[in-house]
Formats: C-alpha cells, structure tokens, sequence
C-alpha cells in the first residue's frame, strides 16, 4: 500500500480526494493537513510515499510548501489545484512537484480509463526518488551527416514542464527553425502551459492553432484532447489538428506528430524524446530516423522519468542520448550547422 497524505484547507476537496485514492485498492491515507503549515509539519512527521497538495492554502500556500519540505527530505508530490492557478501549478513542477491534476478531475462521473490512468501515474510518482546525478555522459550512437534543418518535434510528459522550462532557456532568442512541443497536459491546462513556458525562453511560445504556418524561432505547444500534426502541402508546412483515438493512451500523442512531421520532412526533421513515463515517441523516433531525420533522447541520469526515452533509445533508432542540459547546445548546433 501506497502511504498518502492530502494537503488541502477544503474538507470537501479532502473527502473527495480520499474517497478516490481508496477506492482504488494502492492507497492508504494516513493523514490530512487543513493548511500548508499543517502540510510541512505532517509530511515531514509521517514521511509519506505520497502527498496530494493544494496551492491555495492559509499560512502558507503550496509553492511555500514544497520549497520547506524539499529542503529537509525528497517526497514524492502531485499538486491538486484549479484551473486558474494553472501557471502556478507548472511553477511547482519547477520547485519539486512530479505531477498536477485539476481538481475537477476527480468528479463521480471520471471515466474509466482515465481513472486507471492516473492510478497507475500516481503508483509510479510515488516510487520515483531524488537521485545524485552521474557523471555528465554523452553517447554519440551515429553522428548525422550535414543536411538543412526546416524543423524540430519535441515529446515530455511526466517531469515535462520542468525540462522544457530548463531545455527552452538554453536556446537562443535567434533559433532558426520552428519548435513543435507535445507535452502530456491535463485538459484545461494547455493555455496556462504556453504562458508559463514562455518566461522560460527567449522564444516565442503558443498554442498551435488549426492550418497556422509554423515560424522560425516559435515554439508551438500541442493542446490537450486533440491529436497534432505538422504537414506539408505545396511545399508550405502547416499544423493539423485532429481528433482520432488516442495512441498509447495519449491525446495527443507525440507518435502522432513524428510520424507526420516524418513523412513531411524526411531528413529536414531533428526529434528529441524528453523525460515521461510509457513509451510515447519511440515509434515516432523510429519513423524519423527511418526517413533520414535525426534523433536525440535525453539521458536517465538527467530524467525524472526514464520511461519514453528508455523506449526510445531501445528501438536503436536515437542517433545521440544526451543529459538534458547538453541537448539545446547540441540542437542549436546541428541546426545551424546544416543550413
């Protein structure tokens, strides 16, 4: 059993949280905290394998939370908020938070698999543990041969916002090629996302909109429940949207947007696989690589979860696996030295 603790001043909120982790079988709720001087005082006392965080709190609010108890111990927690502090809750990412759900997630009517799939990210969050950090080491699996760049496809999810915030800040004002991002965003959160991100980087950071001409210099950010693709048509590229089923229980999904971007681009295309859970991105990395593109992964020393560029990296189709820090430069290089 999973030893929880809710962090929320709403007792509404706190029995409907509880009601929700037991009843999926993996969670025990050994206590709750009614504010955030409550919450250090208990996570640090009952040392739990989970903690659910408000942000919005008396005394001390989550932000404060989680910096006092991330300089004392590494406690595995998932904020639990509102959709108009959704910049807030990326932020907490930034200071230690591993995940963030709106809190109208959890109402009676959730569907199933939606269910099970929080369950299932919450079980492994509440395993992840901070690690000290390796030697800074770059494995150079195939060196691509010089070609121009039209553009770059990113995929993150669990640990996500937190590397993008770190992989955006390391790219010039001046990169020359549009940046396309799916990130695996709760619904509702896609807006405050692109906002939040765009502190980050010298960049210009939106959501992509339906037939918009992707621009170099521009990140542009998948929004939530709806598939992305970049397409080429008369020589021109444009954004896509479409709304198919999910793929690897992912909407949208960034197998979606390699594959077309692959089939558009060929060799023109860099992808790069970020920190996430599930395997997202690995067929897509195939794809690019199969169609002469370039492929990178970020290492397992640098991600929070090694899960999508485990799975990337292991269909041997990642030409470089670099720590999260060396990507940009590296990126930044490559593009620039094929134009």
């Amino acid at each position: 059993m999973i030893n929880t603790l809710i962090v929320d001043d709403s007792p509404l909120a706190r029995d409907i949280l509880r009601d929700f982790l037991e009843g999926g079988g993996f969670f025990r709720i050994i206590g709750e905290a009614v504010d955030g001087e409550d919450g250090v005082e208990k996570i640090l006392s009952l040392n739990p394998d989970l903690v659910t965080l408000d942000i919005e709190m008396p005394k001390m609010n989550g932000l404060q939370v989680i910096e006092e108890v991330m300089k004392k111990t590494a406690v595995p927690i998932v904020v639990i908020t509102s959709l108009d502090t959704a910049k807030t809750a990326y932020e907490a990412t930034v200071r230690g938070a591993l995940e963030f759900y709106p809190k109208d997630t959890f109402a009676s009517s959730m569907d199933p698999d939606r269910r099970r799939e929080i369950y299932e990210t919450l079980k492994r969050i509440s395993g992840v543990k901070t690690r000290k950090r390796g030697e800074d080491a770059e494995a150079a699996v195939r060196p691509p041969e010089k070609r121009k760049i039209d553009a770059v496809v990113v995929a993150s999810s669990t640990g996500g916002p937190r590397a993008l915030s770190t992989f955006f800040s390391l790219l010039p004002a001046d990169f020359p090629v549009p940046v396309v991002v799916v990130q695996h965003n709760s619904s509702g959160f896609d807006k405050g996302f692109a906002q939040w991100l765009d502190t980050y980087t010298p960049l210009e950071v939106k959501l992509a909109e339906e037939g918009e001409r992707p621009r170099p210099g521009r990140v542009y950010i998948a929004q939530t429940d709806r598939h992305l693709l970049l397409e080429k048509r008369k020589g021109e590229l444009f954004l896509v949207h479409d709304d198919g089923s999910p793929e690897n229980n992912q909407k949208p999904a960034a197998d979606v947007l390699f594959k077309s971007a692959a089939e558009s681009l060929g060799e023109a295309l860099v992808s790069v696989v970020l920190t996430g859970m599930g395997s997202d991105g690995a067929a897509g990395t195939r794809l690019v690589r199969e169609s002469g593109g370039v492929t990178l992964a970020q290492d397992e020393d640098s991600s929070l979860i090694y899960g999508m560029p485990r799975a990337a990296a292991e269909t041997g189709c990642v030409d470089m696996v670099l720590s999260l820090e060396k990507i940009p430069p590296r990126l930044d290089a490559l593009v620039r030295d094929f134009r």
